[in-house]
């Protein structure tokens, strides 16, 4: 994949321009057919979040006949490049899911609604004031989260077994976890994870565990190039190895676990959020299995609770209250938790927690059981990114390509990385 920033952001510039001139802003205002609101839903996901997010919909349907919901959904890559798209044109749908890294970059840009003019329709009294404050900009509330969540090891845990090799731990160092993916290669004859090198997320999760941040306070890079040099140094040489997947396979990621060497059962282990690994189930033969991400060489945990995703509507919805009404369904309805598990993570509802918790089962139980052994150990969040960042998770993949095919030398990639990130935050 190309490597040079500027090519990609003429190209995306002239595809959104395109996508404004056909939309004309139209079709994020809902429309009403045979004396009905139409609201158009979309989020991103695997089937089973999909099956569990439509017999929601269905049930708020039933309780509000006057509405009727469009519902849509693709893995998260494609979510957040048609959405982006959508966003550009004044074709927002009328509610969306987001993520912690869209938040600043749609509310500044005026693709979200003041969620505080429908003070009538959104309870928020139940949900943690830290928790309901990530989806406010500049003092108005923007979004409302719906679950919480953090990063895994996912993993094959028969698979593992069957090799011999110490199975994941709590404390566990970097280092410790590329030991056992050597091991795991050299005994299963097939790489031990999916190369987490073209993964800002697993980028973070490392650079928290040597003390340093991917953003400053201010907005501005919190690393260096020589930083990421010894990320891609470190990731490059366990791809070279055989350890973890080849260029081949993780060029392929697309954001959807079936595109993934796990998915596909040509790795042994993963690193995904918590809820969205249900989607490895009907993939992997033997079942997966939660593990806390590897730490510091010091111990120092790199991983967070984070709000795993948010619940917005458009600004220019032609039908803000019963959008207002569609996101409380979701986020504040015992029925509706029951139905949705933790396919988005575990609710942030404080009652409805305590209420659905003990009766998860399945993958639902096993998200549960993991947030609970890393309960009390974790640092606090990092503030939410800055808007430039939602754009940089692709260039972070994109430069960590040249790497992988041989045509940058990991300084070389975290030095062009760096320079991109600069201006894209400027």
């Amino acid at each position: 994949m190309p490597g040079n920033r500027t090519t990609r952001s003429c190209a995306l510039l002239v595809t959104l321009t395109l996508s404004a001139l056909l939309t004309a802003c139209g079709g994020g205002e809902g429309t009403s057919t045979g004396g009905k609101v139409t609201l158009r839903y979309t989020w991103w996901g695997n089937p089973d979040r999909a099956a569990r997010t439509d017999e929601a919909v269905a049930l708020f349907e039933s309780r509000h006949p006057g509405i009727v919901v469009q519902t849509s959904f693709a893995g998260y890559d494609a979510y957040k490049q048609k959405l982006a798209t959508q966003a550009a044109g004044g074709d927002a749908p009328d509610v969306m899911q987001l993520d912690y890294r869209m938040i600043d970059q749609y509310a500044t840009g005026g693709v979200l609604l003041d969620l505080g003019t429908q003070p009538k329709a959104l309870r928020t009294d139940e949900i943690d004031p830290g928790l309901l404050a990530t989806g406010a900009v500049d003092g108005t509330q923007y979004a409302l989260v719906q679950a919480r969540g953090t990063e895994a090891v996912v993993y094959d845990a028969k698979e593992w077994r069957a090799a011999g090799v110490a199975p994941p731990r709590a404390g566990w160092t970097w280092n410790d976890w590329a030991d056992a993916v050597r091991q795991l290669a050299e005994r299963t004859g097939k790489p031990g994870a999916v190369d987490p090198g073209q993964s800002e997320d697993c980028f973070e999760v490392w650079l928290r565990g040597q003390g340093k941040s991917l953003y400053t306070e201010g907005g501005g890079l919190g690393f260096t190039a020589g930083d990421l040099t010894r990320w891609w140094t470190f990731t490059d040489g366990l791809r070279r190895e055989g350890a973890v997947s080849p260029a081949e396979q993780t060029t392929q990621l697309d954001g959807s676990v079936e595109n993934t060497p796990l998915g596909r059962g040509k790795a042994v282990s993963d690193f995904n959020w918590d809820a969205p690994s249900s989607g490895f189930t009907p993939l992997v033969a033997n079942g997966v299995t939660l593990a806390p991400m590897p730490s510091g060489e010091d111990g120092t945990p790199g991983q967070y609770f984070k709000p795993s995703m948010f619940m917005g509507a458009a600004a220019n919805t032609g039908h803000p209250k019963e959008a207002a009404q569609l996101i409380d369904f979701m986020i504040n309805d015992k029925d509706a938790a029951k139905i949705l598990g933790a396919s988005r993570g575990i609710p942030v509802n404080e009652s409805i927690r305590a209420d659905v918790v003990p009766g998860l089962k399945d993958f639902d139980r096993t998200v549960a059981d993991y947030q609970a052994t890393v309960e009390g150990a974790l640092k606090d969040p990092p503030q939410a990114p800055p808007s430039g960042d939602s754009a940089l998770q692709t260039t972070f993949s994109r430069d960590y390509d040249q790497v992988s095919f041989g045509r940058m030398s990991p300084r070389e990639a975290a030095e062009n990385y760096v320079t991109q990130a600069k201006a894209e935050l400027r």
